[in-house]
């Protein structure tokens, strides 16, 4: 299976280079290539958050 980007435990990280680093917080997905595993038990739904964010007109329009 590959990489369940929608998880919570999926990391993505871009390194110098251009080159791209993906894993598992949880370590539970194989490495190279990287993969989660089917069925995974840790699955979790990435969840979006409104954190950081006004929804709306600038300040002062």
């Amino acid at each position: 299976m590959p990489a369940r980007e929608d998880c919570r435990h999926y990391i993505m990280q871009s390194v110098r280079g251009g080159e791209r680093t993906e894993r598992c917080r949880l370590d539970v997905a194989a490495l190279l290539p990287f993969s989660c595993p089917a069925d995974c038990l840790f699955f979790e739904r990435r969840s979006t958050s409104s954190t950081g964010w006004h929804v709306g007109r600038p300040e002062g329009s």
